[in-house]
This record gives C-alpha cells, sequence and structure tokens, in this order.
C-alpha cells in the first residue's frame, strides 16, 4: 500500500479535456470530480457537469456513444 498516487495529465502533457462539452481540466490535472473511462484503449475523461446529467448511463456502463 506505499504506491505512489499519480495525478493523471492529458495525453502527451495536454490539458485534460471533457469528451462532452469540450471543458479542459484548470492546472493540467484532472480534478477528483471528473469522471475518467478507458474507451477503445483511450483514455477519455467527462467534466463533472456532464457525469451528473449522464451518471444513470455511466453507472449502467453504457458506450458514451450511447448518450
Amino acid at each position: 500500500m506505499d504506491e505512489k498516487t499519480s495525478h493523471p495529465t492529458g495525453s502527451d502533457g495536454e490539458r485534460p479535456v471533457c469528451v462532452h462539452c469540450g471543458r479542459t481540466a484548470e492546472g493540467g490535472t484532472v480534478p477528483a470530480t471528473w469522471v475518467c473511462s478507458v474507451e477503445d484503449g483511450r483514455r477519455q475523461y467527462v467534466c463533472e457537469a456532464c457525469a451528473r446529467t449522464h451518471i444513470r448511463a455511466i453507472e449502467g456502463r453504457l458506450d458514451s456513444e450511447w448518450w
């Protein structure tokens, strides 16, 4: 349990961007309130506002193309 906690950034050091609304994370790191998922081998982020709107689809593990 002595693992370091990493603070993910976007791909290639870019600022993380919400895949639904295009909002960028401030400071270059992903806030704890954002949702991260891996689809087709790519890491995707969803901002807090979009996550709240689509929480049922996220919890139901539906592909993002459905919501």
